[in-house]
């Protein structure tokens, strides 16, 4: 075994917000991937040398379309994935604007309101995220 092996694989991403066109009501943006065929938050592997809050404004360009404004930063998600580690940092980011469109890596996205994010969200881990986007924007 090599170094590499234990070395955790780096990850970012954001809880992507936005106040709905109709109402003003808090919704979150889902992503969905194909190849997993799972709903999540959306993140992404850091490309070598990106700063970390750099690549998950990135990731969430490329998987949303939507530009984000970035706010407090989030609870790190640790586990395991083909028997490394993977660490994935998180922001909250308020959506600013942009268009979606489906790709390979993500064929759907969902603004939902915080309760039904947090019931379609793939991995349990992922809805502790929503409360933590509640409680840095003192909705809880």
């Amino acid at each position: 075994m090599t170094e590499d092996t234990f070395k955790a694989v780096r990850a970012a991403g954001c809880v992507l917000w936005r106040r709905s066109p109709l109402g003003g009501e808090l919704e979150i943006c889902l992503v969905h991937r194909p190849k997993y065929d799972d709903w999540s938050h959306p993140k992404g592997k850091l490309k070598r040398g990106e700063e970390t809050l750099a690549g998950a404004l990135r990731e969430v360009r490329e998987e949303t379309g939507y530009t984000a404004l970035p706010g407090t930063a989030l609870p790190t998600l640790r586990y395991p994935v083909a028997g490394r580690p993977k660490e994935v940092r998180y922001w909250a980011a308020e959506a600013t604007e942009g268009h979606f469109t489906p790709s390979d890596e993500v064929d759907r996205i969902l603004w939902l309101s915080p309760a039904a994010a947090r019931d379609r969200l793939t991995q349990p881990r992922d809805a502790d995220l929503v409360d933590a986007l509640l409680s840095v924007l003192h909705l809880t």
